[in-house]
């Protein structure tokens, strides 16, 4: 009998040769580098050169990517007319998958730009252009105008600027250990090998679709609670919580139920998620600065007790719903956020997928009825 791998769970696919979980360390690495000395010592833009290149920027050419994306960010009037005509009661997701479909329309080499240097150029735009657009649909669903992007501020700055301008709620976005933090979560959610997202990505890819095509089919398999939504199903969970004080019994209760608790367990980590260290820091760091010491105290509290229960251990999207949300973030924009960071991953697989192509068509075992025949039939 065909042995049947659900979720092709252990299936070896293809090679990349862009990120890999160590497992003698559990450590992500992106091209080698293991990922928290990338958010520790990078810059975003440093990253995003790195999955596309394969190796860190020098001076000028760091110099020659920021100058580009920089150029690249505003959004024109066709496009935030766009965003305004879907209506606000759409997820935020939504409005970013019609947005990337948009890009793809207007740009006339969609379907014939398949060369490495055509690929980059469309990666950059869309890397440029979606935190404008991502804030301007924040800011409308508060009732304000988009803020135009800043040229002179940094990929992270940048947006949080345009979405809270020079302060905003709160005093302290703009601090710069709060860009700093904002920008961790970005390098630290950027690239995960062959995750749900990026394989939908390179299975369009394979058939020599567009790569707005592919980005799109990611967007859609990124929407889902079991993938990028887990961040924003970590937060309502908080908030049902409500008080640190409860948390150790709310989650024996879920337990014993045996519901799922969104924010822990990860199939490719055995002994836990690398990234959660350095996010909880920055985590940290951010209640530090806007008074969210009881967001911390139950997140320990959680973090304990399903330690105790199963010794089950927290995922990045664990303290990166809090993070986001003690930022001043709606909770329905921390998926777009983390497509934000996630498109220079894509894209350096869609990169990856169409220089060395094969069709990627698996089979299937049938268990349905079993021939027969339409005669006698009325």
């Amino acid at each position: 009998m065909t042995e049947i791998k659900k979720g092709l769970a252990g299936v070896v696919v293809d090679t990349t040769a862009i990120s890999k979980v160590v497992p003698e360390t559990s450590t992500l690495t992106y091209r080698g580098y293991a990922v928290q000395d990338l958010a520790r010592h990078c810059r975003f833009e440093e990253v995003a050169h790195l999955l596309w290149h394969g190796e860190l920027p020098d001076a000028a050419e760091l110099r020659a990517l920021t100058e580009r994306e920089r150029a690249l960010r505003r959004a024109d009037r066709s496009l935030l007319a766009l965003i305004d005509r879907l209506p606000e009661t759409c997820h935020p997701m939504d409005v970013v998958r019609t947005v990337v479909s948009y890009l793809g329309a207007e740009d006339p080499l969609e379907d014939r730009g398949r060369s490495r240097d055509e690929l980059l150029a469309k990666a950059l735009r869309m890397t440029a252009v979606l935190p404008t657009v991502i804030a301007a649909d924040m800011r409308r669903r508060r009732g304000l105008d988009p803020l135009l992007p800043d040229p002179n501020r940094g990929f992270a700055e940048n947006f949080l600027y345009m979405c809270f301008g020079e302060a905003g709620p709160g005093t302290h976005h703009l601090d710069p250990r709060l860009v700093r933090a904002f920008e961790t979560s970005l390098i630290l959610y950027a690239e995960h090998s062959f995750n749900a997202s990026t394989f939908a990505a390179r299975v369009v890819t394979s058939t020599e679709s567009d790569m707005y095509s592919a980005v799109t089919a990611a967007i859609g398999a990124l929407k889902g609670p079991l993938h990028g939504g887990a961040n924003e199903a970590v937060m309502h969970m908080m908030l049902e919580i409500g008080k640190p004080e409860r948390a150790r019994e709310w989650l024996q209760d879920r337990l014993s139920r045996k519901q799922k608790v969104m924010g822990f367990g990860h199939r490719v980590y055995k002994d836990g998620d690398s990234r959660v260290p350095t996010m909880k820091a920055a985590l940290d760091d951010i209640a530090e600065l806007t008074g969210g010491a009881e967001w911390l105290r139950m997140y320990d509290e959680l973090e304990a007790t399903m330690a105790q229960a199963n010794g089950i251990k927290p995922n990045l999207d664990f303290p990166a719903g809090p993070a986001y949300y003690l930022m001043g973030f709606d909770i329905d924009m921390f998926t777009p956020i983390f497509v934000m960071s996630r498109i220079t991953g894509w894209t350096a697989h869609i990169i990856e997928q169409s220089q060395s192509n094969a069709l990627i068509r698996p089979l299937s075992e049938y268990t349905g009825v079993p021939p027969r025949s339409l005669r006698g039939v009325a």
